[in-house]
C-alpha cells in the first residue's frame, strides 16, 4: 500500500530528522505515518476528517 503513495513531509520539518510526520493523499484518503519507523502502520482517514485536524492545529 505505502509504497505506491507519493510522501511528503511539512515545510516545518527540519533536514536533521527527528520527529517527522509524513502525508500521502489519495481522492477518498488521507494517509499519514511516522518518518522515523516506516515499519509501523500508517493511519488513514478521510479528507473531512483531515481537514478538520488542520483547522483545529492551526488555530
Amino acid at each position: 500500500m505505502s509504497t505506491d503513495l507519493h510522501w511528503f513531509k511539512s515545510s516545518y520539518s527540519g533536514s536533521e530528522g527527528g520527529n517527522c510526520v509524513e502525508v500521502a493523499t489519495c481522492p477518498h484518503t488521507v494517509h499519514i505515518r511516522d518518518s522515523k519507523d516506516l515499519t509501523l502502520t500508517a493511519l488513514a482517514v478521510s479528507p473531512d476528517t483531515w481537514t478538520s485536524f488542520v483547522e483545529f492545529a492551526a488555530s
